[in-house]
């Protein structure tokens, strides 16, 4: 499956598609006066089976409930606009799926519903949900929408390639830079992963390697991007990036160029459990062995999914739902708890690789959900599924990733200003300068005076 590349500016389009919009929103200035027969759900889970299945979903829930779902495909850069358009016109969709990073940007702006979002915690059960999502989505201890899944950046690595090479599989950022540089003397490249300048690929890229060495964007309203740490990280980043033998790349070409067997080591998120497994006709595995044996790479390809398991902090993607202020609340919470409950199978499958549970379980069976997931089928279609393929272990080791899922500035009152940041892609503005011989205590300096900018216009 395609891995869904964030982007981190609004289209030009935005704004119009917004007015579009405003008619499909079920939400009014007296929302709770009388009840709804039919709510409207926002989701970006755009693509054609995910919204079918999201429509089933929401099918189930009417023959149950009586309430109708309008389910609108919407980008997240789409529904940030339409959001503020909406509530300023008193026009509101009732129930949004969105990452962290916009519940920080709503919330801010005070345009989600709080309250509601704490009730359906409460009533599901705080303690049935993955601690660092609930953080992710609250500040000051308030939440601002309902955690439901994401995806985790893997570490993956040719056992084989590395084997021969007498490489140890690495526990750190230190040891994995030494093994890159060590697997590109056999002539693949060290490591694929997202290094062009200025990219969205380029964003994941320096949140995932950076973060794991201990690197913090800001810490108590002081920007720390220029901290030690983080210069460290800058040059270990440019080892990974001059590992590479085929140039720098996005998160597609850094994809192909593992699934052709040209790199040892590989940085994606969980999407790519399906592919290398050669079950997606788009985008196969076309290393030199996989002509013979599809599932090649599958089978002689580790996972790390937690790089330093002594300071955890896994990049990641998080989506959980959020309800607007003016919403018709009761009937969004009714749906919501749904669909992490009764429907939650189901609202899973819709995407396996890329939506891991974040609501593990129930009080009384506590990883419910998560063996329920490790059985879904991954891939177009869905005959095999993450047990089959790579063992119990993987399941384990996947839930350990998402579970130290760790977001720059979520959870605190710095969530506005590291959202900011993300959504300009600030930070990988200045990977050309690194890789062009600029120091990286410079580097990590520029970055700083850039962040204290934005900080400045907030």
């Amino acid at each position: 499956m395609a891995h869904a590349i964030r982007r981190w500016t609004v289209a030009a389009a935005a704004a119009t598609a917004a007015l579009t919009l405003l008619a499909a929103c079920g939400g009014s200035a007296d929302p709770e006066s009388k009840k709804a027969d039919e709510i409207t759900f926002w989701t970006p889970q755009t693509t054609p089976d995910r919204v079918a299945a999201q429509e089933a979903i929401a099918a189930k829930f009417k023959e149950k409930t009586g309430i109708a779902v309008k389910v609108v495909p919407l980008s997240e850069a789409d529904q940030r606009q339409a959001l503020v358009t909406g509530a300023a016109s008193g026009k509101v969709p009732d129930v949004m799926l969105h990452s962290a990073a916009t519940t920080a940007n709503w919330r801010s702006q005070g345009l989600l519903d709080t309250k509601a979002a704490k009730q359906v915690v409460d009533d599901l059960g705080a303690g049935t949900f993955n601690k660092n999502a609930l953080q992710s989505f609250s500040q000051d201890g308030e939440l601002g929408a309902v955690p439901s899944d994401g995806w985790v950046h893997l570490l993956v690595y040719r056992k084989d390639l590395f084997q021969a090479a007498g490489v140890a599989a690495p526990t750190n950022l230190e040891e994995l830079a030494k093994a890159a540089t060590e697997m590109k003397k056999t002539g693949v490249t060290g490591i694929a992963l997202g290094t062009q300048s200025s990219t969205p690929s380029g964003t994941e890229a320096v949140y995932s390697i950076w973060q794991s060495a201990g690197c913090e964007l800001v810490k108590d309203g002081k920007v720390a991007i220029d901290s030690p740490e983080c210069t460290r990280a800058a040059e270990l980043f440019k080892v990974l990036r001059d590992s590479s033998v085929q140039g720098d790349f996005d998160v597609t070409s850094a994809r192909a160029a593992y699934l052709a067997g040209k790199s040892s080591m590989l940085l994606f998120s969980t999407h790519i459990l399906d592919e290398l497994a050669g079950l997606d006709k788009a985008n196969p595995a076309t290393c030199p062995q996989c002509k013979d044996d599809p599932a090649f790479l599958a089978k002689n390809s580790g996972f790390i999914t937690v790089l330093d398991r002594d300071h955890p902090a896994q990049y990641g993607a998080t989506l959980g739902y959020g309800i607007p202020r003016g919403a018709h609340t009761n009937e969004a919470k009714s749906f919501i708890k749904y669909v992490l409950d009764e429907g939650y199978k189901d609202t899973l499958a819709s995407a396996t690789e890329g939506r891991i549970p974040l609501r593990n379980g129930t009080s009384s069976e506590p990883n419910a959900y998560i063996e329920a997931w490790a059985k879904l089928g991954i891939g177009p279609e869905r005959k095999s599924s993450v047990t089959e393929l790579y063992g119990p272990e993987m399941v384990t080791a996947i839930r350990d990733g998402i579970n130290a899922v760790h977001l720059w500035g979520m959870g605190t009152k710095d969530s506005a200003l590291a959202g900011a940041v993300t959504s300009q892609g600030a930070l990988a503005e200045f990977l050309d300068r690194l890789y062009n011989g600029t120091p990286p205590a410079q580097v990590t300096k520029d970055m700083a005076e850039r962040v204290k900018k934005i900080q400045a216009e907030l």
